[in-house]
């Protein structure tokens, strides 16, 4: 890409050279969802081993990937990403946020969606996936915890849009602290069934930690400020407050770290709390 003289100096065209490219976009999107090898990489992109190698290479000169040997005969590699790289997924979730309001729905701000939305058919589809053993996020006492107990049969993931703020006018946005409520009180089902529970959201971990203390939270809260989970799994987010912030959902995972129930949008959060903890048994049965 020729530039002109002046953009040596500017930060959105240096960042242009790396994310103009279509292909390199979506390279970056499948690394962030785990999909690290080569073949696995080629396979969900639909790219030619040729383009995939040069795009692959053009991302490593850039800084953003870097190749780590898995395999010594034949030499094989897995492609990370980078500090750098790291630093790009928060814009490759306002990317997906920006397609999903805009290109793929009606432009409006909401936290919730519509049952026919392209954001209704992406959770659901979450259903049989299996997620990445090293995802982990940091609690609120500071300590980065896997998103899945390793100790419980199943896990419920709830993500929801922050605690303590004035949403107005946002559908769907409101009765964070509620559902919080409602899943600590049903804590000692969910532990009595062998489920762990673990809340998810945006937030800073200080705000998180500010809530537990205060709300008496028994279980995990997880922050997801640099759209870790967002973006390995391409979660349904909106804009609001001044940062973006999870949708509000419902993910049943069991001890292999496959995804077998997705709730979402969650409009009624009582039956919510409730239906996980059914599914999360079920699961058990199942298992």
């Amino acid at each position: 890409m020729r530039m002109h003289n002046a953009d040596e100096t500017c930060g959105i065209a240096q960042a242009a050279l790396v994310l103009g490219d279509w292909w390199n976009v979506l390279v970056l999107r499948e690394v962030a969802r785990g999909h690290v090898r080569f073949d696995a990489l080629a396979a969900e992109i639909g790219l030619s081993r040729k383009v995939l190698t040069e795009r692959l290479g053009r991302l490593v000169a850039s800084g953003v990937l870097r190749r780590s040997l898995y395999q010594r005969r034949p030499v094989r590699y897995e492609y990370l990403l980078t500090d750098a790289g790291e630093a790009l997924l928060p814009l490759l979730v306002a990317m997906q946020d920006w397609g999903d309001r805009w290109v793929l729905g009606d432009g409006s701000l909401t936290a919730t969606a519509e049952a026919d939305g392209a954001e209704h058919a992406r959770v659901h589809a979450l259903t049989g996936t299996r997620l990445r053993d090293s995802l982990e996020l940091p609690g609120a006492q500071g300590e980065d915890l896997p998103v899945v107990s390793p100790d419980a049969a199943a896990t419920v993931l709830f993500t929801y849009p922050g605690t303590g703020i004035e949403w107005g006018p946002i559908p769907g946005a409101a009765g964070c602290t509620l559902e919080n409520r409602l899943f600590r009180d049903a804590w000692p089902d969910f532990r009595r069934a062998g489920v762990d529970v673990r809340g998810i959201s945006t937030q800073l971990v200080h705000e998180q930690a500010e809530f537990t203390r205060a709300e008496d939270i028994p279980y995990p809260l997880l922050s997801d400020a640099a759209h870790q989970l967002a973006a390995a799994l391409r979660l349904p987010t909106f804009r609001g407050a001044g940062r973006l912030r999870h949708k509000r959902l419902v993910l049943v995972v069991d001890a292999e770290l496959t995804v077998r129930h997705a709730l979402f949008p969650v409009v009624d959060i009582p039956h919510a709390v409730t239906e996980s903890l059914r599914l999360a048994k079920d699961t058990l049965r199942t298992a």
